[in-house]
């Protein structure tokens, strides 16, 4: 594990001098030279102690760099396209996706479906019909939703214009084709 590098990186973007740190910690300048050099390794008491200093969550010190903020820009994004609608996916770590949907007028997700997970919905723009078993829903810009996506499950726009929904999906295991 890389925590020194970390723990230097932090320190020196809060523009705080080793001594600086030192006084506050208790520390040793010499130590803390030897933790950010990743010469040796502190103990969880004392990755605290830094960690509280520095105004960081202990977990943070302790995740490797795969596990660090994923960023996507827009003009990386996968586009995928299902039955006429305009899939943007915006993100997705494990088991938990985010995805921009486009509904042309008239047009749906197709036959009801349904899939391990939970699904929360924004209408972003348009008038979309939201049906799960029995219930059955007209939702507008600025609504939301959500349903257990084992139930089988249906999406429709029923505006005259495009209906653009934000859906997040989550899953205990990592999905690949929910849409």
């Amino acid at each position: 594990m890389d925590i020194g590098s970390k723990i230097r990186a932090i320190r020196n973007r809060k523009k705080i001098t080793i001594a600086q740190m030192c006084e506050a910690t208790g520390l040793s300048k010499g130590f803390v030279s030897n933790v950010e050099n990743n010469n040796t390794s502190p103990s969880i008491n004392t990755l605290q102690t830094i960690a509280s200093f520095l105004g960081v969550p202990l977990p943070y010190l302790l995740l490797e760099k795969q596990q660090h903020m994923r960023v996507v820009r827009k003009e990386t994004r996968t586009n995928t396209s299902f039955n006429n609608l305009k899939i943007d996916h915006l993100t997705s770590k494990g088991g938990l996706r985010m995805m921009i949907v486009e509904f042309p007028p008239g047009t749906s997700m197709g036959e009801p479906n349904a899939h391990e997970g939970e699904e929360c919905h924004l209408v972003m723009e348009g008038k979309i019909l939201a049906e799960q078993g029995e219930d059955s829903v007209i939702l507008n810009e600025g609504d939301s939703f959500s349903w257990n996506a084992s139930v089988p499950h249906f999406v429709k726009n029923i505006g005259d214009t495009k209906a653009v929904v934000l859906i997040s999906v989550h899953s205990d295991t990592e999905l690949h084709d929910v849409l």
